[in-house]
């Protein structure tokens, strides 16, 4: 049988030689559909305290090391290859739109409307 391996972030680093690793993973809701998010920790091997709070690693099953840890620190996952988040893209740099000859006719229209009034 192969040995499990799961991603997750570190959330502790505090003891010797082991790591705590939160692993997230969204499920569908039996009755309502929607997608929810189930985590949790595992105590990982770490050999040489290598990894620190709030890095992704992965980690592999192995045999008990200890009452708590039966999973060991494979590698750093490389986070930095991934974007973090989408840019947003300013429509005033497009060529496409042209967002001063669209204000023109509402600022010329409001002074014809304050003159009537």
């Amino acid at each position: 049988m192969p040995k499990r391996v799961l991603t997750g972030m570190v959330v502790s680093d505090k003891t010797d030689k082991t790591i705590v690793v939160k692993v997230e993973r969204k499920v569908k809701h039996p009755l309502y559909g929607k997608i929810i998010r189930r985590s949790k920790k595992y105590h990982a091997h770490d050999e040489k305290n290598e990894f620190a709070i709030g890095e992704t690693v992965r980690i592999e099953e192995t045999k008990p090391i200890s009452k708590l840890k039966t999973w060991k620190v494979l590698d750093r996952v490389d986070v930095s290859s991934a974007p973090k988040h989408v840019e947003k893209i300013d429509i005033a740099e497009t060529d496409a739109v042209d967002l001063e000859a669209a204000r023109e006719p509402e600022a010329k229209a409001e002074p014809e409307a304050k003159a009537e009034a």
